[in-house]
């Protein structure tokens, strides 16, 4: 049976570039098994799978797969799902459409030529922290070149770490055997590295998700956003970041990211950018996969 696709570049309003992402716009009827096999055929960091929704209050449900295994969410496939879902006129612009996740509702602000999730969970972060000898490793790098690490998670557990400049987040080389090591087992095995304030430069690494380097990481930057956010001394206001990530591996992408904090805590985050919808086709399934 064939099922028609659409191939979306993601935190971008340029085709070519940005974070790839498949989507199913008529998934129903296709197992997970099958999901997860057109999930590795595309072989994007992700590809989405949309279906009629379990509440009135969503406008669908989304479900997420890397080509290794499913997320309750992520991203860029949120952003690049509710893109094509407008381009198909099943949700409106300008309009916020809730799209239902693994992790439950998500929000998303529609506007012409741009998106932005929303997410007013709290971000975890646990009392232990990665250690920088072990991060420096896992990226090949000198531990001088990490300046802090710490984990969180805003939907999607990650390791953060701030180095101390661009050209060392340029030089970082994934060594798989110091991952192994330090991280395939760890609170979280992702790393997302980067430099800079306001205006941020990143790449992040998941070799357990089978994404050997992601050109934008949406959920990271929800969890950056919200610990960022955190530190800051006032107590009240909207702070926004610019994340450039993607550069190294030929995919430039651009990412918005955005806390608002409300009596000393972060209240909202918001995450979001471009997307641009480069070609659509039809993917046969075999009979009882």
């Amino acid at each position: 049976m064939g099922y028609r696709f659409f191939i979306a570049d993601v935190f971008t309003d340029r085709p070519f570039t940005g974070n790839q992402l498949g989507v199913l716009p008529d998934a129903e009827g296709l197992s997970t098994r099958a999901m997860q096999a057109i999930a590795r055929e595309f072989n994007f960091a992700e590809t989405t799978f949309v279906l009629p929704p379990s509440s009135p209050a969503c406008a669908a449900k989304v479900r997420i797969f890397t080509p290794k295994t499913e997320m309750p969410f992520a991203g860029h496939p949120t952003i690049g799902t509710a893109a094509v879902l407008a381009h198909l006129k099943r949700i409106k612009v300008p309009g916020t459409a809730v799209l239902e996740e693994g992790i439950g509702p998500v929000p998303v602000e529609m506007t012409p030529g741009l998106a932005r999730l929303v997410v007013e969970k709290p971000v975890e972060v646990p009392g232990e922290r990665p250690q920088r000898e072990a991060v420096a490793a896992a990226l090949s790098l000198p531990p001088s070149a990490v300046e802090e690490a710490w984990f969180a998670n805003g939907g999607v557990r990650f390791c953060f770490a701030r180095l101390k400049d661009r050209d060392t987040v340029d030089q970082a080389a994934l060594d798989r055997a110091a991952w192994t090591k330090h991280f395939a087992k760890a609170w979280a095995p992702s790393l997302y590295f980067f430099s800079g304030e306001e205006n941020l430069y990143a790449r992040m690494f998941s070799p357990l998700l089978g994404i050997e380097e992601d050109p934008a990481t949406g959920s990271g930057a929800v969890a950056m956003a919200g610990v960022l956010g955190a530190r800051l001394p006032a107590h009240e206001g909207t702070f926004t970041w610019h994340i450039d990530q993607g550069v190294a591996m030929g995919r430039p992408s651009r990412l918005e990211a955005i806390a608002e904090k409300r009596d000393g805590k972060v209240v909202r985050i918001k995450v979001g950018g471009a997307t641009v919808i480069g070609a659509e086709g039809t993917i046969e399934v075999p009979a009882g996969y």
